[in-house]
């Protein structure tokens, strides 16, 4: 009776680790503020997007770690950001040009590193 017991137990743990293990691994999970929250509001430019310029991130391992870069580069005034996580950069579409400085600035006060930056001719 008392295996029984210790293997019922054993299980229950191990679903409880295997369902954190899975919802970390969608960015769903508490690590690096992550969780269901609200949307937020889908940023739009007013102007005509005159380039654009794609960044390479390193560290950036969940959807958690993809909202976090694209709400500190879009409260940018003038950029447009959409983050790939898979290829680990960002695309920043501008409607004036905004220094290559300021934008590896913000990535890094996440605590990202920027491996490198291309501009791109809109």
């Amino acid at each position: 009776m008392g295996n029984i017991i210790m293997i019922a137990i054993l299980m229950i743990i191990i679903v409880f680790a295997l369902r954190g293990s899975y919802l970390h691994l969608k960015g769903e999970s508490g690590c690096c503020q992550g969780g269901s929250g609200p949307k937020p509001m889908k940023k739009k430019l007013h102007g005509p997007i005159i380039a654009k310029k794609v960044i390479v991130i390193e560290g950036m391992h969940c959807n958690s770690c993809k909202k976090r870069v694209e709400d500190q580069l879009n409260q940018i005034d003038g950029a447009l950001v959409k983050v790939n996580l898979k290829k680990k950069i960002a695309v920043v579409s501008m409607e004036r040009m905004i220094p290559d400085m300021l934008l590896t600035q913000e990535i890094e006060k996440l605590g990202f590193q920027v491996i490198g930056i291309e501009l791109k001719e809109a």
